[in-house]
């Protein structure tokens, strides 16, 4: 049965079947799982994430730029929807439609502004009297 509401259970199931999801993946998993050395701190860790982002509890202190900087050579833009597409899937089967859709707006602009800040580049200075 799909979650009618974005609450703390139905943000804990949604984050526990996504990660199982992408411990599992062949493109996403070996990057997670070299990374997570502690998952069930770590879904813990994200279901705050999610709480804070979609019920503004305010429990997540983290900073996700300098976690996601720290594999930034394992990470690429790609790799980003990739995740989306298997976020978006696990929203759809979880959640009720408006849930799910709000949950995945979320992530998106999560996503955007990740990539930025891993690799937004600023180009050469323009030449003088090109």
């Amino acid at each position: 049965m799909k979650a009618e509401r974005i609450d703390e259970a139905s943000l804990r199931q949604l984050v526990e079947s996504f990660y199982a999801s992408v411990r599992a993946d062949d493109r996403l998993g070996p990057i997670f799982n070299d990374a997570v050395d502690d998952w069930p701190a770590h879904i813990d860790r994200l279901v705050d994430f999610w709480s804070s982002v979609m019920l503004s509890s305010g429990r997540y202190k983290g900073q996700p730029v300098p976690v996601h900087m720290a594999h930034r050579d394992r990470i690429t833009p790609d790799l980003f929807d990739h995740w989306l597409n298997l976020w978006s899937q696990t929203t759809d089967a979880v959640m009720v439609p408006a849930a799910a859709a709000a949950l995945q707006d979320k992530a998106q602009r999560i996503a955007e502004s990740l990539q930025l800040a891993l690799f937004f580049r600023l180009g050469a200075p323009p030449v003088a009297g090109a």
